[in-house]
């Protein structure tokens, strides 16, 4: 049995899309029937699983949607008279591809055979009131039944419908001639559709965004424009390409400038003029003036304009190259232009170009057998620009702070970090980054009687080209340690702990990954359906291109560190990635379908899988690639033997070591055990209840903490030669969760659809990366997997201690929406006429909650861990106050929490507080106004936070620092227990499109 440890997050993903017959709920299904390229209407297309079968017809665009179809594997079947039909297996779920159908006709000779046993009535069909509606469904199951339409709100089969069906009302002449489409096409125009649409976002009708200083802030102006467009048609060039492919070509262009209104607490006037250190006061320079008073958190705030210039193209084709060989592919090329300004006034430029490009060919030995092949091609360039530093002003050279990068590119101030809520000095670190990923796949697909098997396999060449630095400039973060304040040991230019990385700036990192599979979908009787399958995959470690990683060789008991070079390892035996290939990840899979009672609708559903988290190498090689003695990279602390100064504060001192980061050679790939029941069952008044569980349990999770130190005030333990100041990461963490949902469904009835659904979970771990994301963490520990770094254990000797809720963990979740269109249903006043039909049908008014408890936080003691230069590490201990039992203005009680006893670690549990509960609500409008023949208009509005309603993201949960002030209490944080920020206030969008 696997005994690695797997990230949970992406098991929780995972699980949600796990394998189609495992899923709870419905899904829409959908695609298009061709005829040489051009849409066929009036095509009947049967869906079938097990007992129950559903039917639609294809509408004048030769599309048809299954609106309400279980999530699992079904038959469909596609049929018309003088056509061959067709039978395909596809998967119904979140994110399925749209169907494809190709029809092919019939030999003559079996047409008129068919013909002349037919009995033809004399008159004109009539047939069309007795099939389904356009887009609509009948449904059937094990019991006979009437058929019902599952959806009422589908338009009615278009007149183009009767020539399939056989009318003889077809002149243009004639009255009841009908518009054209397939087989009375007058011009080529029909086969084509255009569309142009704008979106116009502005902050005249929103609301003020919430002050958490307290102090006025007025509304900040924006205009926010997009453009879409799109052509699709065949693309047919008379004696070059007369039966060229059907092409799709959309554009979509943004164009936004917002102003916003940013917060912060900064240095006083006084406090300036207390500076002795000459670099200090440079920085001090940097700083705006107050210009706020009355408030202990916030004394400055400034409004500031950001722009974002995006244009993104999209070209797709298919073509049926023969009646057994399909070629489709796509290109999309977007283009993103990003300029953001700092409280501090800072310019920083962000241009991302991305290029992703795809071509698939399919091939029909027979109507059971399939083969499919693809690959497809993406890259993508970042560019990241300091425009107020970089290549313009030498800020650290020029003011005598010394040892930091000196290349042009990344001139500038270093960063300054405060324990007692002054705002971090900080700016973007220039980056040129080219990613590229190369892709290959094949599938084969079986479909027989009772299975439907699949086999396939898929090869994937990543290369990340890497042109930047970690932390050029070097942080400095003060904590009070020196002289009893955080903002006095700045003024002093005494920092308490300073870190960098630099050095070796272009980084070619290579990773190769393949995965075979196999599943069969076995219809095991007409009320067992079993799907099973079996899946190895493998993602080899990341190597650099010109073998520049380098890891430390970790003695016994961590008495000693030697770096290891990956282009000089000898004979070691390890490969250039400096970790060891993890090959065993064989990944088994099973769902389970099952209606127990004949006649019911109850259906039972379960399924067991697990899956491997092949992404945890990336971040780890970036690490390795910013080390000694190819970078300088360096984290320590102040104290006896190693005087830091903002002039001289990036030099390596006493035991530290000379690099920040070590992993474990015999790291391994994580992996998430997960299992899921549910039970779904019709209610009366076209209801659906649906209860589900789920269970996920991660094993070799990545662990990180700090050897050879120990707590604030204590003694070394160690005795001789104990090499710290760097973080070591392993893969012995674990986590699980377990989450149950209930969900209640009203169908589509009349023009009205709701859905309410609950959900109660509970997630712990003692993983440091969730989702294998994050990356180490140097200078600083991060209390959360988004930030892209990871969470340090506090007690290296004690990773147990790590164990507690998830970073994720939200223990309830009530997610509701209702729509409702007017005029659809004979309830819904489907036959309203005159002014109330004209201006009252066809709204579609949408309305969605969503409300759930506060995530998890942990109360930090900003301290620097004793023998590094990393801060964030040491937790509060707790008092035994009530947290909650705040003061006026606050959120959280700060007596509830005390510094750690002199030589203790903290007591209190990792995310051992819960953040601001969530809120919100959002509505949307809209109508489609059909202008004239095939040429219509959508409007819709989208409210976002309709009732302007406050929710804040997270608690300042950092409760101070030390002193540095012998027997006296420790720095409280005048900020703890405040907002961090305010989610967005209400906000309204206006979005027009013109269809053709």
């Amino acid at each position: 049995m696997m005994r690695s440890v797997r990230a949970m997050a992406l098991g929780w993903m995972l699980a949600g899309c796990m394998m189609a017959c495992t899923a709870a709920f419905a899904s829409e299904s959908k695609g298009v029937v061709t005829l040489n390229g051009l849409p066929v209407p009036g095509v009947t297309v049967t869906a079938t699983q097990g007992t129950e079968k559903v039917q639609v017809v294809t509408g004048p665009g030769g599309g048809y949607v299954f609106a309400d179809l279980a999530d699992g594997k079904w038959t469909v079947t596609v049929d018309m008279l003088c056509f061959k039909p067709m039978t395909q297996e596809v998967t119904v779920g979140a994110g399925a591809a749209d169907g494809k159908w190709e029809l092919t006709m019939l030999p003559v000779a079996e047409i008129l055979a068919k013909a002349t046993a037919v009995k033809v009535e004399a008159g004109p069909a009539v047939a069309l009131t007795t099939r389904p509606a356009e887009g609509a469904a009948v449904k059937s199951g094990s019991a006979p039944e009437a058929p019902r339409v599952q959806d009422e709100s589908a338009k009615s089969a278009a007149a183009d419908g009767f020539l399939i069906n056989g009318t003889s009302s077809n002149a243009s002449t004639s009255q009841y001639s009908m518009a054209q489409a397939f087989g009375n096409t007058r011009s080529s125009k029909s086969l084509y559709s255009y569309a142009l649409g704008v979106v116009y976002d502005s902050s005249a009708l929103n609301a003020r965004p919430y002050s958490i200083t307290g102090f006025d802030t007025g509304k900040p102006g924006y205009n926010r424009v997009s453009f879409t467009g799109s052509f699709g048609g065949p693309l047919n060039i008379p004696h070059f390409m007369p039966h060229g492919p059907n092409l799709f070509i959309g554009y979509r262009g943004t164009r936004n400038e917002d102003s916003e209104t940013l917060p912060g607490l900064v240095p006083t006037d006084a406090q300036r003029a207390l500076a002795t250190n000459v670099q200090a006061a440079a920085l001090l320079a940097l700083y705006p003036h107050a210009n706020e008073a009355g408030s202990t958190q916030y004394n400055y705030q400034t409004a500031v304009l950001n722009s974002l210039h995006r244009d993104a193209f999209q070209i797709r084709a298919d073509k049926s190259v023969t009646p057994r060989n399909q070629l489709f592919g796509s290109l999309e090329f977007s283009s993103t232009r990003e300029r953001n300004v700092s409280l501090f006034g800072f310019v920083d430029d962000t241009d991302v170009i991305g290029l992703t490009t795809n071509v698939n060919y399919q091939h029909r030995f027979s109507q059971r057998l399939f083969e499919k092949a693809g690959y497809v091609f993406s890259r993508q360039r970042t560019r990241v620009t300091p425009e107020t530093f970089a290549g313009v002003n030498n800020f650290s050279a020029n003011n005598g702070i010394m040892g930091n990068d000196q290349e042009v590119s990344q001139w500038g101030p270093p960063t300054l970090a405060f324990s007692d809520g002054i705002t971090t000095l900080t700016d973007a670190v220039q980056a040129f980054n080219r990613n590229r990923t190369d892709s290959g796949n094949y599938q084969v697909s079986l479909n027989k009687p009772h299975h439907n098997v699949t086999l396939g396999g898929d090869l994937r060449r990543e290369q990340f080209n890497v042109n930047t630095q970690s932390d050029p400039r070097g942080t400095f973060t003060f904590t009070g340690a020196a002289t009893g304040e955080a903002l006095g040991d700045f003024l002093a230019g005494t920092p308490d702990t300073s870190s960098i990385a630099f050095g070796n700036p272009d980084k070619y990192l290579r990773q190769t990954a393949y995965d075979l599979y196999i599943t069969d979908d076995w219809r095991a009787r007409p009320n067992l359906t079993i799907n099973a399958g079996l899946r190895y995959e493998y993602g080899a470690p990341v190597t650099e291109l010109k073998g520049r990683l380098v890891n430390l060789s970790i003695a016994p008991q961590f008495g000693a560190v030697t770096p290891v070079i990956a282009y000089a390892l000898g004979g070691s035996g390890l490969p250039t990635s400096l970790v060891r290939p993890d090959r065993l990840g064989i990944q088994p899979r099973v769902g389970v379908s099952f209606r127990p009672i004949a006649g019911s609708t109850l259906v039972l559903k379960g399924g067991y899988g697990i899956y491997d988290d092949t992404n945890v190498y990336e971040a780890t090689a970036l690490a390795l690639a910013q080390q000694s003695p190819l970078s300088k990279s360096l984290d320590v602390s102040n104290g006896t033997g190693c005087a830091l100064s903002l002039a001289n504060g990036f030099q390596a001192c006493g035991t530290t070591t000379a690099d920040t980061f070590a992993v474990d050679p015999n790291f391994r790939v994580g992996y998430a055990q997960t299992w899921q029941l549910s039970a779904q069952r019709d209610l009366p008044a076209s209801l659906v209840g649906t209860l589900s569980y789920l269970g996920i349990k991660g094993t070799r999770g990545v662990q990180e903490y700090l050897p050879n130190t120990y707590p604030v005030g204590g003694v070394n333990p160690c005795t001789g030669v104990c090499p710290s100041g760097y973080v070591f990461r392993t893969s012995n963490g674990g986590s699980s969760r377990e989450a149950g949902t209930a969900q209640l469904r009203r169908r589509l009835k009349n023009g009205f659809t709701a859905s309410v659904q609950y959900t109660y979970s509970k997630s712990i771990d003692n993983d440091a990366v969730i989702g294998g994301q994050g990356g180490a963490a140097v200078g600083t520990a991060a209390t959360s997997a988004t930030s892209g770094t990871a969470t340090i254990a506090q007690n290296w000797r004690n990773l147990r201690g790590e164990r507690g809720l998830s970073n994720f963990d939200q223990r309830h979740v009530v997610i509701g929406s209702v729509q409702y269109t007017s005029g659809q249903g004979l309830g819904g006043g489907s036959l309203m006429r005159g002014a109330a039909g004209r201006y009252l049908k066809e709204w579609t008014v949408v309305a969605t909650v969503n409300a759930a408890s506060g995530m998890p936080e942990t109360p930090i003691y900003l301290a620097a861990t004793p023998g590094t230069g990393v801060t964030g590490a040491i937790r509060a201990s707790v008092t035994g106050a009530n947290l909650y039992a705040a003061p006026i203005g606050k959120h959280l009680n700060a007596a509830a929490y005390t510094a750690p006893t002199l030589g203790q670690y903290g007591n209190a549990g990792r995310n051992s507080l819960e953040g601001p509960g969530q809120f919100t609500l959002n509505t949307s409008l809209a109508r489609t106004f059909r202008v004239k023949d095939k040429l219509n208009l959508d409007a819709r509005i989208d409210a976002t936070n309709i009732l302007n309603h406050v929710t804040f993201t997270s608690w300042d949960a950092i409760i101070g620092g030390p002193s540095g002030v012998s027997g006296a209490p420790y720095i409280q944080n005048p900020t703890f227990g405040s907002p961090i920020a305010a989610n967005s206030m209400r906000s309204l969008q206006t979005t027009l499109r013109l269809r053709y």
